[in-house]
């Protein structure tokens, strides 16, 4: 079974949408309110997310944005607007998809296939941590769908990091892993790369200092929590 979380202050509307996507496997988690889903997103897997943009108290615009700052769930915008300012808006705040209403069952779940597709081919080549973004076949990092430039060891070192999260690595083991063995660079230029990193990652808004930590003595580490 797969999870879809449906956000939107009508409960008609999650009623239908339910409707659409219970035969073909999906348990729906129904939240009135932006607040409500962030919450449970924050705390729960999901497998997609379908958010209505017209909302009070936090509009589905905000809250993608917000959703965006710590997963890369796909996030299907629902809507009755259809201008394209407001899909771009929408995808600007890292929104996957957009769909107005009123909509036709069939082509929700085409949709919701499709964004998946996507974001699993994604997957493959990519690492995810909270908005961070890493795409190891272009070198790129994104953060909230904002591009971070690093050159091509500091985005080595980063990738190691996030893919052993909680492993303490010593100065001569990211020498000889990032840099190969026989160099003869020496255990300062890792450290001067580390400073870039987390210049560069604060300067993008991402809370570095929460997670890549200095080992005294030993070496660096990425904390997950």
């Amino acid at each position: 079974m797969k999870t879809a979380v449906l956000v939107d202050d009508e409960k008609r509307m999650m009623d239908l949408i339910e409707l659409y996507l219970a035969p073909h496997g999906y348990t729906c988690i129904k939240k009135d309110s932006a607040h409500e889903a962030l919450l449970f997103l924050k705390h729960n897997h999901a497998d997609i997310v379908i958010l209505d943009v017209m909302m009070p108290e936090m509009d589905g615009w905000e809250a993608c944005k917000r959703i965006r700052s710590f997963s890369a769930i796909p996030i299907i915008m629902l809507t009755a607007r259809d201008a394209a300012e407001e899909m771009v808006k929408g995808l600007k705040n890292g929104a996957d998809d957009y769909i107005t209403k009123p909509f036709n069952g069939d082509v929700l779940l085409a949709r919701i296939e499709a964004v998946s597709r996507r974001v699993q081919n994604r997957e493959i080549d990519g690492v995810f941590f909270k908005g961070l973004q890493l795409n190891e076949s272009a070198y790129e990092v994104h953060y909230q769908s904002k591009a971070i430039s690093f050159t091509p060891k500091e985005f080595s070192l980063l990738c190691l990091f996030l893919k052993s999260p909680a492993q303490v690595y010593s100065r001569n083991h990211l020498l000889s892993a990032i840099w190969g063995f026989g160099s003869d660079t020496e255990d300062r230029t890792i450290d001067s790369h580390i400073r870039n990193i987390r210049e560069k990652l604060r300067h993008a808004g991402f809370p570095v200092d929460m997670h890549l930590k200095t080992v005294w003595g030993v070496g660096y580490k990425w904390s997950s929590s």
